[in-house]
């Protein structure tokens, strides 16, 4: 296949011991359902067992253990306690052995093939506009006016209170990006003189991307949050990523108890996630990949002792 040729990949990251393991399972089993021409690259912190990363390579994936990066020191209250190890994800630039990469959020899944967007024009940053509806956007201006980009028009910018509207702001769950050792090089070094803010590494990539940033359609990234907040937005038999962000929607955690997830459409996503992992058709077949391979640059029997304490490790409800 032509396209295989092509050096790219799907990147996702994965940080802890925790459940969000089976996301990543279930992820790989998506793409490979959908007929994707290229691998899934899992970076993962220091903190992933070994347990987690046989299993991923018994699936296919390719495990790459990266450096956890830390925020400066600041007193910023994040809008989830987990946001801070997100800053790791900076390190997925350094996979410079690919030429363009399509990161997904674990908690992603992928429903239609999608690798045609590897050929969107390179010297880009592509993700979908966000939504500011949720309460996690609760501390911005946009919240408690009730503005949001998804739909202006519904309550407008006020303009003479606040000026110029906010610049369009992406979701950082699926982006399409390039990996370079310059940029990779730079994101760290920003970094280091930018106060961290409630969003952690979305809002940094926000700013550090803003001028290049090109939106895609909504069908690339379903926040499930559009569901009831911006329906008319969403046309579901037309989507092709699905992003369980919204509180209770993990389909592995899924109870049905939390506001909106009694909805039928989201009890029809989480079926959907579920048909996929539990598809044992759409395990790896290929050669077997058993325990450290050259793929994963490390274990945590090889990590010394002031590594792991250096490395932050995600709570249960990440």
């Amino acid at each position: 296949m032509e396209a295989a040729k092509r050096k790219a990949a799907y990147v996702t990251f994965l940080a802890g011991d925790g459940d969000y393991v089976k996301g990543v399972v279930g992820l790989v089993k998506g793409l490979r359902k959908v007929g994707t021409a290229y691998p899934l690259v899992v970076a993962v912190l220091p903190d992933v067992p070994e347990s987690h990363r046989r299993l991923l390579l018994a699936q296919g994936c390719i495990v790459r253990e990266i450096e956890p990066v830390h925020p400066p020191d600041s007193s910023t209250q994040f809008a989830m306690a987990y946001y801070v190890i997100n800053y790791s994800k900076l390190r997925i630039w350094e996979f410079t052995e690919y030429e363009k990469m399509i990161y997904l959020d674990s908690d992603i899944q992928v429903y239609e093939n999608i690798d045609h967007l590897f050929e969107l024009p390179d010297g880009g940053f592509y993700a979908i506009m966000d939504c500011f509806c949720e309460k996690t956007w609760s501390h911005t201006p946009q919240y408690r006016i009730g503005y949001c980009q998804q739909s202006p028009d519904r309550v407008p910018w006020p303009r003479d209170e606040l000026g110029p509207p906010p610049p369009p702001y992406f979701n950082a769950g699926m982006f399409v990006s390039q990996p370079s050792a310059a940029t990779a090089k730079a994101l760290l070094a920003v970094l280091k003189v930018t106060q961290p803010t409630p969003f952690a590494e979305q809002d940094f990539l926000n700013m550090y991307f803003k001028d290049i940033y090109k939106p895609i359609p909504l069908l690339y990234n379903l926040v499930m949050a559009m569901l009831w907040s911006h329906p008319d937005k969403v046309e579901l038999s037309k989507v092709k990523v699905v992003h369980y962000c919204a509180a209770g929607s993990k389909p592995w955690r899924y109870t049905g108890k939390e506001e909106h997830m009694d909805r039928r459409d989201v009890k029809m996503l989480v079926e959907k996630w579920w048909d996929v992992y539990n598809d044992r058709s759409l395990d790896y077949k290929g050669p077997a990949l058993v325990g450290p391979t050259s793929q994963t640059r490390g274990t945590l029997s090889r990590i010394p002792e002031k590594r792991m304490v250096r490395c932050i490790r995600a709570p249960s409800a990440a």
